[in-house]
């Protein structure tokens, strides 16, 4: 306790906590919609649209990769999440595809430009996460802060929209509401949901972050927004814990949290199938 008090002292350790509590909130949100729409796997496939282009924009000596990454990521989210009729490649086969060949073309870019001396190094660590979550600066504070706060005001106005889209898009449409703008906005929110989790878990764990919450979650909880709750509840005190280990033990950030967050679901299905057994 008091090696941990002495390190919150240090500004870079108190921002690293906020930016990790925001994002795992923010993911954990989402993350619920897009288990129950059976597109949990999207978190993988965008993580992966944005390492690549965070391939191009350190090729290219973009001063802020964020202005290239964040409509790249978001183009994809849009194309991934939506339903359309005459679409031949759907949904599981589109995310794999697009999967895979980002993180194929940005490795490629990576190895035929390199700018750096340590290629295998920065690859690793945007993979799977790296110490950058401790050395933001209060402008990347901020700027996390403000998306964040996008983020869950979307939310919560616009929950009973997502609600019904997530479970019946056909009842939606039918009963009058715009089904095809709600996808476009959670496509959105999950694509800034994704860029903000790349420097605290990597692009190979970000689904950990959406998944692991909600389905602990729905261990515990069968009323939608009773697992919303939860799962945000989840999610932060994982992500803190992993955080405080993290920095306490020397380990990785990204793996350490998302080792909490594989806990946190086994525990949470321990208690399901007790108070199952109980009832």
């Amino acid at each position: 306790m008091e090696k941990l008090l002495m390190y919150l002292e240090y500004p870079f350790v108190r921002y690293a906590i906020i930016v990790g509590v925001l994002v795992a909130l923010c993911s954990s949100l989402l993350g619920v919609t897009l288990v129950l729409k059976r597109y949990s796997f999207i978190g993988d496939g965008l993580s992966h649209v944005a390492f690549g282009a965070t391939a191009i924009a350190s090729v290219v000596n973009l001063t802020n990769e964020m202005l290239l990454v964040m409509p790249v990521t978001i183009i994809s989210a849009v194309l991934l999440l939506r339903k359309g009729q005459n679409a031949k490649i759907k949904g599981d086969a589109a995310i794999a595809m697009i999967s895979v060949g980002a993180l194929a073309f940005g490795y490629l870019i990576m190895n035929v430009f390199s700018t750096s001396s340590n290629l295998s190094g920065d690859v690793c660590t945007t993979l799977f996460g790296s110490t950058s979550i401790l050395t933001l600066t209060s402008t990347e504070v901020w700027l996390s802060v403000v998306l964040s706060i996008a983020v869950l005001t979307i939310f919560v106005v616009f929950y009973n929209k997502i609600f019904a889209v997530t479970f019946d898009e056909d009842f939606s449409r039918a009963s009058g509401t715009k089904v095809d703008r709600y996808n476009l906005l959670i496509a959105v929110v999950i694509a800034v949901i994704i860029v903000l989790a790349m420097n605290l878990v990597g692009s190979l764990l970000i689904s950990a972050l959406v998944i692991f919450p909600a389905l602990s979650a729905m261990r515990l909880f069968s009323n939608f927004k009773m697992v919303t709750i939860s799962s945000a509840v989840i999610s932060v005190v994982c992500a803190a814990a992993g955080l405080i280990i993290s920095i306490l033990a020397g380990t990785p950030v990204g793996s350490t949290i998302v080792a909490v967050d594989v806990a946190a679901f086994l525990i949470c299905l321990a208690a399901g199938s007790l108070k199952g057994g109980l009832r």
